[in-house]
């Protein structure tokens, strides 16, 4: 699988833009600062996953004074060709379209252009919130099961019901609203167990693989103990655990467990990555985490996902960049940069962003 071409109409500072990367190899993004490199990934990446990898909101992707952004990719496959299309509004419904069908699922999309990125950003994904680590769990469900987009978008449509619920009873439950509350419960305890199933397992497949590559990256190969599990936010099945919650689920109006409050936990020798390890293990950690699951669905889907690295080495010392070059998988890669890449680049496609730039 690879991006054959990239077409952008009113896309962030893109009037228009079009784009051809190495269907296989690496293609590096070089140009200074500002211009739009790390716009390019962005919009493929939203391709595959109907959102922003820098956590931007829709209309801020939307080019300053237009109404519509456009983003349009043909994705190579060995037995056929992908057209995606994705209309982004900032006064209507924003849509993608896979080979002119609407997109129905997160699934749909990852199935259709499979996605990995790393970005400076990434970081979060180790110190940041539970959140972000959960949608990296997510997004790489999406990638492996093809049942996931279904469970995913189920599970959150259920506890957007549930917690509108507890928000209109004002900390009063009644013997109806009771009747209601049940029924919402027991559709979230079989969803919210199976999600919860499905991400541990995940997770305790991912670890060794992300203990090894941390290693790998941070030279250490061999010694450093790293650690990923998964952590619920409730103890034994959930609908018990639903049941005992009530009385404060309701006195608060939100839903205070479930797989929405779940964590991932992660430690380098034994200490919590999140608080106690150093800016350099925490970014060669998110490196790691990022590439296993690429290595993962790789392996599940029997070809690379197109892998989006951006600006990277800007944030890795020059022994963690050469060991970074190491490990890029096989498949399709597209990074950027605002200096000239690593020597272990010198084969790679060299595009220069100012000239992708069109005339609308």
């Amino acid at each position: 699988m690879g991006l054959a071409s990239l077409d952008l109409v009113d896309f962030r500072s893109f009037p228009a833009a079009q784009f051809s990367p190495d269907p296989e190899g690496t293609t590096v993004l070089l140009a200074p600062n500002g211009t739009g490199k790390t716009s390019i990934l962005e919009a493929i990446g939203y391709l595959g996953t109907a959102r922003s990898f820098r956590g931007a909101p829709r209309e801020v992707m939307i080019r300053n004074g237009a109404d519509d952004a456009y983003v349009r990719a043909t994705i190579r496959r060995s037995d056929t060709d992908v057209l995606i299309e994705s209309q982004l509004s900032r006064h209507g419904h924003s849509r993608i379209r896979v080979n002119r069908q609407p997109a129905k699922t997160r699934r749909d999309l990852a199935e259709a252009v499979a996605v990995t990125t790393f970005a400076p950003e990434d970081v979060s994904v180790v110190r940041g919130a539970p959140a972000q680590r959960r949608d990296v769990l997510d997004d790489a469900l999406l990638l492996l099961e093809p049942t996931a987009g279904h469970l995913l978008e189920d599970t959150a449509r259920v506890l957007r019901q549930r917690g509108a619920l507890l928000r209109q009873l004002h900390g009063r439950l009644t013997a109806s609203n009771a009747t209601t509350l049940d029924v919402w419960d027991e559709r979230l305890a079989e969803l919210g167990d199976e999600l919860a199933s499905s991400r541990d397992a995940l997770t305790v497949e991912l670890s060794p693989r992300i203990a090894e590559l941390y290693r790998s990256l941070a030279g250490d190969a061999g010694e450093a103990n790293v650690t990923a599990s998964y952590s619920r936010s409730w103890v034994g099945p959930l609908r018990a655990a639903l049941a005992a919650a009530r009385g404060d689920d309701v006195r608060r109006g939100v839903s205070t467990i479930g797989p929405h409050r779940d964590d991932v936990a992660l430690t380098i020798e034994g200490r919590d990555a999140r608080a106690q390890a150093s800016q350099g293990e925490q970014r060669s950690l998110a490196l790691a985490i990022r590439i296993a699951v690429h290595a993962a669905a790789t392996a599940a889907r029997g070809e690379p996902p197109l892998l989006l690295l951006d600006d990277v080495f800007s944030e890795l010392d020059l022994g963690r960049a050469a060991r970074l070059l190491e490990l890029l998988p096989r498949g399709q890669t597209l990074l950027t940069t605002a200096v000239p890449p690593p020597a272990g680049l010198s084969d790679a496609d060299l595009v220069d962003v100012r000239k992708l730039h069109r005339d609308p």
